[in-house]
């Protein structure tokens, strides 16, 4: 194997093995020593909350996974990027703890991960709206995207996703998650698919060390499932996620959102909701409440992805606190109340308050940099768009 081909540090992108290949197939047997002046960032083993730590590529007794030395290039991502993606917490919800796989009923799930891969991208300032006014004429899903930074993220979906957007003609956000899940008529677009997402994202878990790999016989066939290794993992998710949404105060309880330091806690809570909901994994992390707070929590969310589903976020929310109109981003399924609407209110505040500091914080790099992060916000809302239109809420 050449130098140019090792094995990435979450697989081997688009030709990663299939979720049945045995996880003792891996042929790297030692991780090349990174360079020494990148070594401190991304070099040390992530340590799982049960304890123990396990290697970036592997767990233990497993051979671990050998990393392209050009993801140290460019200083890779900081400590303000979350262990977990988007994309990895939504399958977590999703999988049964013992059993290891997703329901079988479930058809939006693998639709709604590929717009998290652009909610993603966009939280990391890789992707972001093409800079035209006129735009603004356009449906937000119709308006295109561009890359403005296609430094690798360590991620290696998101990596395959930025190559390609990088290397493509620009399309807009609905456009591309239908051309990344395949929902597209024109076999010269076909190539466009990411294919396996679920079970890359699984076996990155693996290698992170929150799953572990069996298999099970289902009457005619084997398939390889991913029971829940770190239930800690899970746990923490399914914490905010219930935080959020059962919260008995105006102010966003501090359960709900990323450990500080994490850039974009608010806005990632608010993502993580609705994702969640879009890809019908929301009800896993509900079924402990009783059917009343569980019908409460789903207005809440219903009200959240009206609020952050449209451009500008929080068009019926002002910046200061008092009784403000709710959820005139979008229809609505269920109508919530008294402190659901506060607390929906004031995490509008406060993803504005994220976004504020954000731009504040690129102002001294000149007026294109302020814009462009604001840009980068508008793919948030988009795919949120994408979201509130999926027939889940019909």
């Amino acid at each position: 194997m050449s130098g140019e081909g090792l094995t990435r540090r979450r697989g081997a992108g688009g030709t990663s093995p299939a979720i049945g290949t045995s996880s003792s197939g891996r042929v790297d047997n030692a991780s090349p020593t990174p360079p020494a002046s990148s070594a401190p960032k991304r070099s040390a083993a992530p340590t799982s909350s049960a304890g123990g730590a396990t290697g970036s590529g592997a767990m233990e007794g497993r051979a671990k996974v050998a990393y392209d030395p050009r993801d140290f290039e460019n200083g890779g991502e900081g400590d303000d990027s979350p262990r977990l993606t988007i994309m990895e917490e939504i399958l977590l919800l999703g999988l049964k703890d013992k059993a290891g796989y997703l329901s079988f009923w479930n058809d939006n799930i693998s639709y709604a991960l590929r717009g998290c891969i652009l909610i993603e991208l966009a939280l990391r300032r890789r992707i972001a709206m093409v800079r035209d006014p006129s735009r603004r004429r356009l449906a937000l899903a119709d308006r295109l995207i561009e890359v403005i930074d296609d430094h690798q993220t360590g991620e290696t979906i998101l990596d395959e996703a930025l190559k390609m957007m990088k290397s493509s003609d620009k399309y807009g956000a609905g456009a591309w998650v239908d051309l990344m899940s395949g929902e597209t008529w024109n076999v010269m677009k076909i190539g466009y698919q990411l294919k396996q997402v679920r079970e890359r994202l699984a076996k990155g878990l693996v290698d992170k060390g929150i799953l572990r790999t069996e298999k099970r016989n289902f009457l005619l066939f084997d398939m390889a499932t991913h029971p829940i290794a770190d239930l800690a993992a899970k746990e923490d998710v399914m914490r905010r996620v219930l935080a959020l949404l059962t919260a008995r105060t105006a102010a966003v309880p501090p359960q709900a959102l990323q450990k500080e330091g994490v850039k974009y806690r608010h806005m990632r809570a608010v993502v993580l909701v609705c994702a969640a909901y879009a890809s019908s994994v929301l009800e896993n992390a509900l079924q402990r409440l009783s059917y009343d707070a569980r019908e409460a929590a789903f207005a809440r969310c219903d009200d959240i992805l009206a609020e952050f589903c449209t451009w500008p976020f929080g068009q019926g929310t002002s910046n200061v606190a008092g009784p403000i109109s709710v959820g005139g981003g979008g229809t609505r399924k269920r109508e919530s109340s008294g402190v659901g609407r506060e607390s929906v209110q004031e995490l509008v505040r406060e993803v504005r308050k994220e976004m504020a500091a954000s731009l504040s914080g690129t102002a001294g790099a000149g007026g294109g940099q302020e814009e462009q992060e604001e840009l980068c916000f508008e793919v948030v809302a988009t795919v949120l768009e994408i979201f509130c239109r999926m027939d889940s809420f019909l």
